[in-house]
């Protein structure tokens, strides 16, 4: 999360009254990069039949703090909002993730470890790396991690609209990060 963005959180924060420190905010973030920063190009898809996925189709470590105390799963999405030409593309629909969890590790989300696997875009239930045309520019990746008090037993390949539609009233606190890639 880049700092005005924490700094406008803590701020409205402060002004509801609210007793938090922007230490104490639910945060993600990876080792890999930081936010709103570019994403090297091992995390890129690679798919035989799209010459815009150029990469490893590594998924890269993320790692969160300071959930909500009464959070049952997390649900992570991976979004491109300049994707199919502005129409949005999911590359990662993951949920069921452990309440205990902190983290992610590297390669993890495209091996399908310790979560349930939605469907993203491309059809796949896993991690679905960046494909941007070249020319297209950098476009930004946004990470978002949901604290639900949703238990974990959310059926496998739910798209990105049926999982917001059982979320629905169910979410507690969510945290972003944005990487950028582009050809």
């Amino acid at each position: 999360m880049n700092k005005t963005l924490k700094w406008a959180l803590w701020s409205s924060l402060m002004f509801y009254g609210a007793s938090v420190s922007a230490s104490e905010l639910f945060m993600l973030q990876s080792p890999a990069f930081a936010d709103n920063a570019l994403m090297e190009k091992k995390f890129a898809g690679n798919a035989k039949n799209n010459p815009n996925c150029t990469g490893e189709n590594t998924s890269p470590a993320l790692i969160w703090s300071n959930p909500p105390v009464n959070t049952k799963s997390f649900v992570l999405i991976m979004h491109d909002p300049e994707g199919a030409k502005g129409l949005g593309v999911t590359h990662l629909v993951a949920y069921n993730i452990s309440p205990s969890a902190t983290g992610i590790a590297a390669n993890d989300l495209r091996d399908g470890k310790n979560f349930t696997g939605g469907k993203n875009t491309p059809g796949t239930t896993a991690w679905y790396g960046p494909c941007p045309p070249p020319g297209s520019g950098a476009h930004h990746y946004v990470f978002t991690l949901i604290a639900t008090d949703v238990p974990p037993d959310l059926p496998e390949g739910l798209t990105r609209d049926e999982l917001m539609a059982k979320l629905k009233g169910k979410a507690l606190a969510a945290a972003g990060l944005i990487g950028r890639f582009g050809q």
